[in-house]
């Protein structure tokens, strides 16, 4: 990445040292949402805000891992 993200932690993070939170950061062209675990900052999940609404809808509906044949998950 080109830019310095600004990563803000997750509300549910246990408050301990600071490495077993979920991060969240932003960028505003093209839009895109960065999420990382603290205690591994150099993997990010790096998606467009629907991809990410699709994926947390799926995991609070209770969806696990399906196969598919298709290269495109979202």
């Amino acid at each position: 990445m080109n830019q310095t993200l600004r990563w803000q932690k997750s509300t549910f993070s246990d408050g301990g040292e600071g490495d077993t939170c979920v991060e969240l950061a932003a960028t505003p062209a093209p839009r895109t949402l960065h999420l990382r675990e603290s205690d591994t900052p150099d993997a990010a999940l790096t998606a467009p805000p629907v991809a990410l609404a699709h994926l947390l809808a799926g995991i609070r509906g209770g969806l696990g891992p399906q196969r598919t044949t298709s290269k495109t998950f979202f």
